[in-house]
């Protein structure tokens, strides 16, 4: 079986339906239902880090957290205050993106509708957990779970709803990423100025609520939505599942590129954690309400327009030229991933003595990153569920996510260097992790970047 030859393993569905900006009608109740989601846990990601460092993890009310204890001592040798807030956040952040390999291979075996319903339920029952103090571990846990068992799943429907050969894939996954961005600037405002000016519990509270909403949204959508296929033993349908030697060679160099993913990334996800506590203790905020939350919403801002831009952009290029392959369009990402970096480390050399750090260079870091995150994520998604064998997609979505888990996981580390080091040096360690990743996808472009493009198939009606 060649790459193109690889579908998803749904049943048919109208893959000529054009109904919403293009594309399929179902890829709209998916964008709405992801982008409930992710406010569910953008607001969460957002409030997670000022949260513990400026209420939970003071002595008085710590002490109180059932289970706190145990983890500090056993699992972080005793940390306290900021190191022990990042760490914390680092570990949560990580395995939310290590748990959809599981969730891929529960709904692999028992159907990504119903994985994903459960997971969303676990995801609004751990946010209405954080109201509660004393079942901060168990809130963590519930939301663990139930990412794990909502994310991949969610992100193999979009690829479910085009045909092998559909060029309408690649764009699908832009617009699927324009509603997360849309996501993201919304829940600072809402969630994130709730969390920090009424109360913290607020914040967690609306975030449960919409994240039943984006239930309700799933639910409602299910006849424009591709349905779990389940063949029959022995029928020729059951057969075909094997995968064969070339399929196994596509995962191979799907992993491969995991790793380097992660170190790609390292900057990208310390947004959630050092770098908002630098800019809550050091920026001039005054344009954003003094409320660091905001940070994101500004990032998420930029990160949309720059979405929208890029998209665009590639569109018209591509009426005049021929398009970069998913490769090469992340290598040109990552020049752009650097020049972020490099604006957070102008912004700590210049930061006046004594004084707050103006907007610019912080403005700057987000517009640069963000140019370089519309040419990475979205595009490294679409790679690997255009690669992936049809008999495993979600598991092999799953694994995407361990680019992640890797990255978030270093963070974890990396953050708690945050009180220790020079700022300087602290951000020019992001923009060696940038640099990095530009060479690797350079190496991998040179080495096997022709192996990817698969081989094509008839087109799909």
């Amino acid at each position: 079986m060649t790459v193109a030859d690889a579908q998803p393993d749904f049943e048919k569905i109208d893959r000529s339906d054009r109904a919403f900006l293009g594309h399929p009608t179902g890829l709209g109740y998916l964008g709405f239902t992801e982008a409930c989601e992710r406010f569910s846990y953008y607001s969460m990601q957002t409030l997670l880090v000022l949260y513990m460092v400026n209420y939970l993890l003071v002595p008085g009310r710590m002490e109180q957290v059932i289970g706190l204890k145990w983890v500090q001592e056993n699992i972080y040798s005793g940390l306290d205050g900021q190191p022990l807030a990042s760490a914390i956040f680092g570990t949560y952040t990580a395995l939310v993106y290590l748990t959809p390999i599981f969730g891929g291979m529960i709904a692999d075996k028992f159907g990504r509708n119903r994985t994903l319903i459960i997971g969303g339920v676990l995801m609004a029952s751990g946010q209405f957990l954080m109201a509660i103090e004393t079942a901060f571990i168990f809130a963590l846990v519930a939301l663990l779970l139930g990412v794990g068992a909502f994310k991949g799943n969610i992100a193999t429907q979009v690829g479910a709803l085009y045909g092998p050969n559909d060029l309408r894939r690649a764009m699908a996954f832009q617009i699927f990423y324009i509603f997360i961005n849309v996501s993201v600037i919304v829940a600072p405002l809402i969630s994130g100025t709730l969390g920090q000016n009424v109360g913290w519990h607020y914040g967690f509270g609306c975030a449960g609520v919409v994240m039943v909403l984006g239930l309700i949204i799933y639910l409602a959508g299910q006849k424009h939505l591709p349905q779990d296929s389940r063949p029959v033993a022995g029928t020729p349908q059951a057969e075909r599942a094997k995968l064969t030697k070339d399929d196994w060679i596509c995962v191979l160099y799907l992993i491969i590129l995991i790793p380097v993913l992660a170190i790609s990334l390292l900057t990208n996800q310390e947004i959630f954690n050092a770098y908002l506590i630098w800019g809550d203790q050091h920026f001039d905020l005054t344009l954003l309400n003094n409320t660091s939350s905001w940070l994101i919403t500004l990032d998420a801002a930029l990160s949309f327009s720059m979405l929208v831009a890029v998209a665009a952009f590639w569109k018209w290029w591509s009426t005049r030229r021929r398009e970069p392959d998913e490769i090469s369009k992340m290598i040109i990402g990552s020049f752009f991933t650097v020049g972020g970096g490099l604006c957070l480390f102008m912004a700590a050399l210049t930061q006046p003595e004594g004084g707050k750090i103006s907007l610019f260079w912080p403005v700057m870091f987000h517009l640069l990153n963000s140019i370089g995150f519309a040419h990475v994520l979205p595009v490294s998604l679409a790679l690997f569920s255009k690669i992936s064998p049809k008999q495993i997609t979600a598991t092999v979505i799953g694994l995407y996510y361990l680019a992640f888990f890797a990255a978030n996981a270093v963070v974890g580390y990396v953050g708690g260097l945050y009180s220790s080091l020079p700022t300087t040096t602290f951000w020019l360690i992001h923009v060696a992790s940038a640099a990095f990743g530009l060479v690797a996808f350079v190496v991998f472009k040179m080495v096997v970047g022709h192996r990817m493009q698969g081989t094509p198939a008839p087109a799909v009606a």
